[in-house]
């Protein structure tokens, strides 16, 4: 039986002296929250699987790394707490109602942090990281966010085990007593300040000098760096870093010298600078004879890799079309693709710009104007059209476009007999073929010329998709969805043929970016790689072409073919015009920044960090390995690009001419 003892004293209950106290209930969520954090992890290890190295050494800096920000994620989380148990008065504490309050306030807890073990896995499944900015970034979609879960996954399940092993765990508690003798204790407010001044202290002192970097030296292996993190830490760690100064946190040279070395790296004999001014990389760019008006039809894929084609070693049989594609088109054997985002793919493909830490211009304010391939088709009077089956809100993309140089098409122009399938991300891709060639119709009947960006959403979670099409039924997964996608290009394709304008149309076949960044590396190369395949029969001869190529080289490509002489602020180039020694790759994540030359690459990092690798690419042979030897000629040309860009759009220096 317990026994109220005098002010200060704590109360002895069942042997657990650490719950005997008014701190006691807090104590006892604070060893939940690190079983639960650690249960998580192995959860995750397990989910991992092969991609995880055994070394008992690394795997103990893993669980301390671990249960550090576990401790330190259970710190912030329980400040709440903290003050709640401080500022309130024995007699208000100790009251039988609250007594019962306090019970379900435990039993909420324990189901947000339950209902955050599963919320890492499902990430996890889609990501193979931890939280990140692309959570934080989701947040903002709660709609489509909530909508693809739940249709990929049984949410209703998912909350009833939640709930029930919550309830299992509070009536576990309940029966041991572990939280009555807390309200026991008696206190004064002074002994109470005392003990909560070290649980503020802590989370303070760590806010003003702890970040996530300890976890780079638990392992080199990414998957392992994942594992030592906490997903919650990691998730307000995003969203306190969505905006990281390139001149706070990397490494950086004297701003006219990195201008001055970009502009030279993409001066060529048919790319002169129009002026001298260091801070100015504008170019005209020429080409002999006369421009071609040829309609150009981008179709950007979600998330297709180029692994999923047999053309790369897939034997899934997955791309039949795109692989016959392949071979009757202008192909691209070495792409890159900057991000892992769709709106990263989107700022990359239509601005020609590197990845800039943090969020792409596609959702930066001030993203008006930009010097755009949307307004150089524009003003030689193309009709310009992004054309999206999903509602063009999502990811700021409606206004992106809309603000520089195109029309938007998305699923809200889209009328209920215009659509055969539609999950929460958008309409079938059928559907959003047939408006295209609708589209393209109605251009061509204006006797417009057109260049359409198309955004597909079928290849994505939760990969449904109209019955009949494929011989894997829907929801088919990551290969449904990449078969399902193959089949509606080329049925397309074949519906084109019959339209007028098929036979003067670039078709440049492309992605956004691959199904998934995660590698045991902090940025593998391989992870980058995705297909461009330019398709038009009666002006572009077929062949493979294995020159080192970005996802911002694309659009300069594409006006080369056209013949077109311009002035320019891209940062990419024409590839079919570039020398060996000019060509360059960028990838990166919103912190990690690669630029890939030749078989290196060099990785800028937050806190002035430096990485090189080489690396081997090939049919059926991935392998990348870290280096000790410093490549300057890569770091140098990466902080200067890398800075250029960022300046520059800090400067409003990649607005549009005028």
């Amino acid at each position: 039986m317990n026994t109220p003892g005098a002010p200060g004293q704590t109360v002895s209950f069942s042997g657990f002296r650490l719950l005997a106290s008014r701190f006691g209930g807090l104590h006892l969520f604070i060893l939940l929250f690190l079983a639960i954090s650690l249960v998580i992890r192995l959860v995750l290890a397990v989910k991992a699987g092969d991609t995880l190295e055994i070394n008992p050494l690394g795997w103990l800096l893993v669980l301390a790394s671990g249960l550090f920000y576990d401790f330190l994620a259970a710190l912030y989380f329980s400040i709440p707490f903290v003050l709640y148990l401080t500022l309130l008065p024995d007699r208000i504490f100790a009251h039988p109602l609250h007594k019962v309050f306090f019970h379900l306030f435990y039993l909420v807890a324990l189901y947000i942090l339950l209902f955050d073990g599963v919320a890492e896995w499902i990430f996890w499944d889609e990501f193979g990281v931890r939280f990140n900015f692309i959570a934080v970034d989701y947040l903002v979609y709660t709609q489509e966010v909530i909508g693809n879960i739940r249709q990929s996954y049984p949410v209703p399940v998912l909350l009833g085990a939640i709930g029930a092993v919550t309830l299992l765990a509070g009536w576990r508690i309940h029966r041991a007593g572990w939280l009555e003798s807390s309200f026991a204790a008696i206190t004064t407010l002074r002994q109470r300040l005392r003990h909560a001044a070290w649980f503020l202290a802590l989370p303070l002192l760590a806010f003003a000098g702890v970040d996530q970097s300890l976890t780079e030296f638990t392992s080199k292996n990414r998957f392992h760096v994942e594992l030592a993190k906490n997903g919650i830490y990691s998730l307000f760690s995003a969203f306190i870093n969505n905006e990281l100064e390139f001149e706070t946190f990397y490494r950086k040279r004297d701003e006219k010298v990195a201008f001055a070395r970009v502009k030279e790296l993409l001066t060529s004999p048919h790319a002169q600078p129009v002026n001298a001014d260091p801070l100015d990389i504008t170019r005209r760019i020429t080409h002999p004879g006369p421009e071609k008006r040829l309609n150009v039809v981008q179709l950007t894929i979600e998330s297709m890799s180029a692994e999923y084609m047999a053309l790369f070693g897939n034997t899934e049989k997955l791309t039949p079309n795109l692989d016959r594609l392949a071979h009757e088109s202008l192909t691209f054997t070495n792409l890159y693709a900057t991000g892992n985002r769709t709106d990263r793919g989107m700022e990359s493909l239509v601005l020609s710009v590197p990845p800039t830490p943090g969020r792409s211009k596609v959702k930066r304010p001030d993203n008006e104007d930009l010097f755009s391939a949307g307004f150089l088709f524009r003003e030689r009077g193309y009709d310009t059209r992004f054309i999206y089956g999903g509602y063009g809100y999502f990811d700021n993309m409606n206004y992106f476009y809309g603000h520089n140089g195109f029309d938007v098409v998305d699923r809200t122009a889209l009328n209920p007999n215009e659509i055969t399938h539609e999950n929460i991300w958008g309409v079938a891709d059928e559907d959003l073929f047939k408006r295209t060639i609708q589209e393209a119709d109605r251009a061509y009947g204006a006797g417009k010329p057109f260049y359409f960006f198309v955004m597909t959403t079928s290849n994505h979670r939760p990969f449904t998709y109209p019955s009949g099409r494929i011989d894997i039924p829907s929801p088919g997964g990551r290969q449904g969805g990449v078969k399902y996608t193959d089949w509606a290009i080329g049925n397309f394709l074949a519906q084109a043929k019959s339209h007028p304008w098929f036979d003067d149309t670039l078709f440049v076949i492309t992605a956004d970016h691959c199904a998934g960044s995660a590698g045991k590396t902090e940025l593998p190369v391989a992870r980058y790689h995705t297909p461009l395949m330019i398709h038009a029969p009666r002006h572009v001869p077929p062949r493979m072409e294995g020159a080192l190529t970005s996802q911002i080289d694309i659009t300069p490509t594409v006006l080369g073919l056209l013949g077109w002489s311009y002035t320019s602020r891209f940062f990419g180039q024409d590839v079919l015009r570039s020398t060996p020694d000019s060509r360059r790759a960028f990838i990166g994540t919103y912190q990690k920044l690669g630029l890939i030359t030749e078989d290196r690459l060099t990785v800028l990092s937050p806190q002035q960090k430096v990485s090189f690798y080489r690396f081997v690419r090939g049919v059926g042979q991935e392998r990348q390995e870290l280096v000790s030897k410093e490549d300057p000629v890569g770091l140098q040309d990466a902080i200067s690009f890398y800075q250029t860009a960022n300046a520059m759009r800090k400067k409003g220096l990649d607005k549009k001419l005028p």
